[in-house]
């Protein structure tokens, strides 16, 4: 650990502030690297040597844990350290305008701050009219700028600096493009393997291991505005961007995608008198605290839709990944095969084990028009039948086509009383993009229309200003079992951690042929398998969070094992309460959640066998509760489908041995 002599303002006078930084959370011996770091370090914070009294602000958490500096002169500097240590050297931010550069030769009029249960907020309000926001979170920390210019105003670019100290180890969906947020992970034991120029989406994970430190870098409350990547760039990471389109057309998949084919040299053209997205840093010392890490949300403006009774969170029938196959019943099945007598059997599933609705996918109607329907299908004919099964209707849609004519095609869509849509195929985040997003969230609250983005970024916030979006794809999940071998328990262990730190995600669990790691094989066209055991699967369940969720497998899968679908429809999809009681990083999770009296328990553990120890401290005590088990039988390492379900007594002071198999699991029900 080193110490700096740095300047600090306290009001009227200038005096000296000892920091202490950890230059890194490795175990360095060499004498010679500890030197070469020490004067890297000193170069690097060189550019807050010297400030005028006035220019050196700091924030603080409200547990104290997070200290945030804020060093303002030629440019604007920030750096953060979590229980005295340095998590982000210092670190340059500015936002260019077609007007003035935000950050250079600034000069600071007031400052502010405000105190808040959850935050403390300090505002620098500067010359030129506009402002810099920092808040500090137990959670983590954010900024963001604030402008109040008349007319409009062009974004040139954006300086977001992320300068982690050390050589922290690196989960990351790389990509190549500004199309696709459903890549794998990619772990790295230190940044020094990552090349420069690689680009990845956010939120990306780095881990201080030895340190037991996590340093998420995120965003939240995105509008107008395109979505935020990172990239290595000498030796650090920067916020990258995509840029405005100047020149789109049709194609991609089925030739209905709107594929950019040139871009500006510029981010947004936009309001001069508006707030731009936080940029977040999520910061834990417990890799089971990222579990249950709600800070993009709470950073996220306020609901905007006053009636919000109608948005119903719930789970539904799906006929798509299984390809609409009803082996052993006597009507005809498959996606050749999707008509209203087939709709009407899912219906029926549905309502019989109270599920909330039936997605139907793509084929109801013409893809680049929703208005002209499937002749095969009666579609008021399957929602009227449905409406009375108390069971609401979600259609598919392509988002290009839609956008030709959002009153229009939302109009008929409300006209054949679907209560939702999934719109598929956004492929694109830049400015225009997240445009589509937000006047399709708002066209369709309109209507009272629940709406699923598929297609698209990853969760910023919008869901919490328009609570109609109940879910984002944005992760790899289900529909990969069908192509190769990406999405597996490994897999699974990592998302919880990283991904649905952003929001919602619809990764459509369920699967009912469930595979060991040497008997699982892509299947498609056809019915597919899962990777992990039967309770592996269960798990999803209350692990990954999903306002609206899909049952992916057939009916007549789940049908065959009435304990299993007790438990599928008893789960629910939005909970009170949420208790992570182990988890770590890409191996294992386990959370317990609370809706009412009712408790859910989900546990996953990777592709490597293990057994943890668990108790009910989280049930109140002195209450006696009976708790449904369902946990991987001794055989599963060689059949996933073998589990063992068992009701028994519990209260807080029980304990529980949960032995997972290899890519096992297990849920647990439990009520009074």
């Amino acid at each position: 650990m080193y110490h700096f002599l740095l300047p600090c303002l306290k009001p009227g006078q200038l005096h000296i502030m000892r920091l202490s930084s950890n230059l890194t959370y490795t175990q360095i011996n060499h004498n010679m690297k500890i030197k070469s770091l020490f004067f890297i370090t000193i170069l690097s914070l060189g550019s807050l040597w010297g400030f005028a009294a006035d220019r050196q602000l700091q924030l603080k958490s409200p547990d104290e844990k997070l200290l945030v500096n804020v060093a303002v002169n030629k440019e604007i500097v920030y750096s953060v350290l979590f229980n005295s240590k340095t998590v982000l050297l210092p670190s340059t931010i500015s936002l260019t305008l077609d007007k003035l550069i935000l950050g250079n030769e600034s000069i600071v009029k007031s400052t502010k701050t405000n105190n808040n249960r959850e935050f403390n907020e300090l505002i620098i309000n500067f010359e030129n009219s506009f402002s810099l926001v920092f808040r500090a979170y137990n959670e983590g920390i954010a900024y963001r700028f604030l402008t109040d210019f008349k007319g409009g105003v062009k974004v040139i670019s954006e300086q977001a600096d992320f300068n982690l100290p050390g050589q922290p180890a690196a989960i990351l969906q790389q990509t190549d493009s500004y199309t696709s947020w459903e890549g794998s992970y990619i772990k790295s034991s230190s940044v020094n393997a990552i090349a420069n120029g690689v680009r990845a989406t956010t939120p990306a994970l780095f881990d201080y291991q030895d340190a037991s430190v996590k340093v998420l870098i995120a965003e939240s409350d995105v509008w107008d505005y395109p979505g935020m990547y990172i990239q290595k760039k000498e030796g650090k990471f920067v916020g990258e961007w995509a840029k405005y389109p100047a020149k789109t057309e049709m194609g991609s998949w089925g030739n209905f995608v709107s594929v950019v084919k040139q871009r500006e040299d510029f981010l947004a053209r936009t309001n001069g008198k508006r707030a731009y997205p936080w940029r977040v840093l999520i910061i834990a010392d417990e890799d089971k605290a990222l579990l249950n890490n709600h800070l993009i949300a709470k950073l996220a403006q306020p609901v905007l839709i006053k009636d919000i009774k109608w948005i119903k969170p719930g789970k539904a029938a799906w006929e798509w990944w299984h390809d609409a196959m009803l082996p052993g019943l006597d009507i005809p099945s498959g996606m050749d095969n999707r008509n209203t007598l087939l709709y009407n059997y899912y219906v029926h599933f549905a309502a019989t084990h109270h599920l909330e609705y039936l997605m139907i996918d793509a084929g109801w109607s013409d893809n680049y028009d929703v208005t002209k329907i499937n002749a095969k299908l009666d579609i008021k004919e399957v929602i009227k039948g449905a409406k009375e099964k108390n069971v609401g209707i979600f259609l598919w849609c392509v988002a290009s086509t839609i956008m030709k004519d959002l009153d229009k095609s939302l109009d008929f869509i409300q006209s054949l009383g679907a209560v939702g849509i999934k719109v598929d195929f956004f492929d694109r985040d830049d400015q225009l993009a997240m445009q589509w997003m937000e006047q399709i969230a708002k066209a369709a609250a309109k209507r009272k229309l629940m709406v699923n983005f598929h297609g698209c970024t990853k969760p910023s916030g919008m869901e919490v200003t328009y609570p109609n979006i109940v879910n984002y794809e944005a992760v790899r999940g289900a529909e990969s079992d069908k192509w190769d071998y990406s999405i597996n328990p490994d897999h699974h262990l990592i998302i919880p951690f990283i991904r649905m730190l952003a929001g919602p995600m619809d990764y459509t669990p369920g699967a009912m042929r469930n595979k060991t790691k040497a008997d699982f094989k892509p299947i498609d066209p056809g019915l597919p398998s899962g990777q992990g055991t039967r309770c592996h699967e269960l798990a999803m369940f209350v692990i990954y969070n999903q306002t609206f969720a899909m049952l992916a497998d057939s009916p007549v899968e789940y049908m065959k094992y009435p304990d299993i679908m007790n438990y599928l429809s008893r789960v629910p999809t939005v909970f009170d309460e949420t208790k992570p009681l182990a988890g770590k990083i890409g191996e294992y999770a386990i959370i317990a959640k609370r809706k009412g009296q009712e408790w859910f328990v989900g546990a996953m553990t990777n592709w490597t066998e293990r057994s943890i120890p668990m108790d009910f401290r989280f049930l109140p005590a002195g209450k006696s509760y009976t708790a449904e088990i369902y946990t991987d039988n001794e055989d599963a390492n060689l059949n996933a489908e073998r589990y063992d379900y068992k009701s028994v007594k519990v209260n807080s002071d029980t304990k529980l041995d949960l032995k997972m198999a290899s890519g096992g699991g297990a849920a647990i029900y439990i009520h009074p």
